[in-house]
């Protein structure tokens, strides 16, 4: 839960007769591990996340740079970060980023390019919730989580793209949460923002593996990082006590939402991840995350096959 050529030929992406889970020949690929870095990570890589001034962003950062890689960091303060940059020097780059304003996405993105020279991995990772029922939300909330969430890691990815083309390698990491492919009540917006994103991150890994380059839609269950603290808490209406919605709504307030992850054994998966190569579209992180999914998507597809009369019905007599 929360939280080369242009051209190409026919088989590069999905299209009639390919579903867009087969895997398509540039892709293949992405599923076989490269060695991992050798014991003491002696090969330094360059990552630029959003969102670090707290949580799994703050603590990405920590963990990279006490390793000894790089960091182009965004957040809104970049004061946040003085003690890092005081220990670390300048494999510590900072930037005042804002992700619902588009040009300084492009901006910022493209001089940490320029500054750094490389980066391997983009994270993108600013995110904001709204705790409301959907009746609940006032506008500007429900803007501002599709800004934040949805809008702002689309540009991100789209700033990023040209520079990682450009030097022919990268990796995209994409944090959702559970929240991407199943749903809580009082967390519908959240649930519009993290749905939508992950839909167009899988179409983008289509788009741009034949570039070398790889897209992961990170995963993470409930961890007691600052996110649930942060949520943005619409009044309630009356209509809508002793209902599903309520219930989630207590749980947050209450502070009786399960919490079973650990936020630094995450990171480090998340940081172990990368090392080995890997590239798969999608990693869960957290035993809620896996049962959660794995029962909406059983869920799903029982539904979907209980409907396969109906759906051949309508087949045209001829095909056209």
């Amino acid at each position: 839960m929360p939280h080369g050529s242009t051209s190409s030929s026919a088989d590069s992406c999905p299209g009639p007769g390919r579903r867009i889970d087969d895997p398509c020949p540039h892709q293949r690929h992405r599923d076989q591990p490269r060695a991992p870095h050798s014991e003491g990570h002696t090969i330094t890589t360059t990552w630029f996340i959003t969102g670090t001034s707290s949580g799994f962003g703050r603590l990405l950062t920590e963990r990279l740079l006490a390793r000894g890689d790089r960091v182009a960091a965004t957040l809104r303060r970049t004061e946040a970060l003085d003690d890092l940059r005081a220990e670390h020097g300048d494999r510590l780059w900072t930037a005042q980023l804002d992700v619902t304003d588009t040009e300084q996405v492009r901006r910022v993105v493209t001089e940490a390019f320029k500054t750094l020279g490389t980066i391997d991995v983009v994270v993108n990772n600013a995110g904001y919730g709204v705790l409301a029922s959907v009746e609940e939300a006032s506008d500007e909330q429900i803007r501002r989580v599709i800004d934040t969430n949805l809008l702002g890691s689309i540009q991100v990815i789209r700033a990023a793209l040209p520079h990682l083309r450009a030097q022919g390698r990268g990796r995209i990491l994409q944090v959702s949460t559970a929240g991407g492919q199943t749903t809580y009540p009082s967390l519908g917006y959240y649930h519009a923002s993290k749905w939508g994103i992950e839909g167009f991150c899988e179409t983008v890994a289509h788009e741009i593996a034949p570039f070398g380059l790889a897209m992961t839609i990170i995963e993470p269950g409930a961890t007691p990082t600052s996110f649930g603290t942060s949520l943005d808490i619409a009044p309630p209406l009356p209509e809508y006590e002793n209902t599903p919605a309520a219930d989630t709504r207590q749980a947050f307030l209450g502070g009786h939402f399960p919490v079973p992850n650990s936020a630094e054994k995450l990171t480090d998966a998340m940081i172990d991840f990368i090392d080995s190569g890997a590239t798969p579209l999608r990693l869960p992180l957290g035993p809620d995350t896996y049962e959660d999914v794995r029962a909406a998507l059983t869920g799903r597809l029982a539904e979907h096959e209980a409907h396969r009369g109906i759906a051949h019905s309508v087949a045209a007599t001829t095909a056209r």
